[in-house]
């Protein structure tokens, strides 16, 4: 009898606002600490990470304005939709975070979050926020490649 490996849980969610208002300069891994009913809310995909961040306080790592709405089967034990979660990373991890964190406008935002082996990870990423002129040229150059990429399609289908 054959036993078929299971692929990797897909991304649940993505934070795609993130990259349109930040350059991302460095990424981290993280566990995130969950309750029973957000696990289950998670799977189902029922999270928002818009205008969430992650703080150090004390030497530990909150993610807090992370949205997981209640689990739709859930009772009395479910839970409060935005209360911070803490982050699980390593004391060196953690004490990196806060010192690049005090440098003048560096922020720890979440960029995604899925399951690895089971657990659900959360990946962090150190940016700087973006100014209006910086936006409008980040669209302008993707509004270009898109062009360049629809006119190559084009020639191939010609040729």
């Amino acid at each position: 009898m054959m036993v078929e490996k299971k692929a990797e849980d897909p991304v649940v969610v993505t934070n795609r606002k993130a990259f349109h208002d930040y350059f991302i300069e460095e990424t981290f891994e993280a566990g995130i600490s969950l309750r029973g009913t957000e696990v289950k809310s998670l799977r189902e995909g029922r999270i928002n990470l818009k205008e969430s961040f992650a703080m150090v306080e004390k030497e530990e790592v909150f993610l807090y304005n992370c949205h997981i709405s209640p689990y739709s089967h859930g009772n009395i034990f479910n839970h409060d939709p935005t209360r911070k979660r803490k982050l699980l990373l390593r004391k060196g991890e953690i004490q990196r975070l806060l010192g690049k964190t005090q440098q003048k406008g560096l922020t720890i935002i979440p960029l995604k979050i899925y399951f690895k082996r089971g657990w659900a990870k959360v990946e962090l990423a150190l940016a700087k926020g973006k100014k209006l002129y910086d936006k409008r040229d980040t669209d302008a150059k993707r509004s270009a490649q898109r062009e360049i990429e629809k006119a190559v399609r084009g020639k191939r289908k010609e040729g």
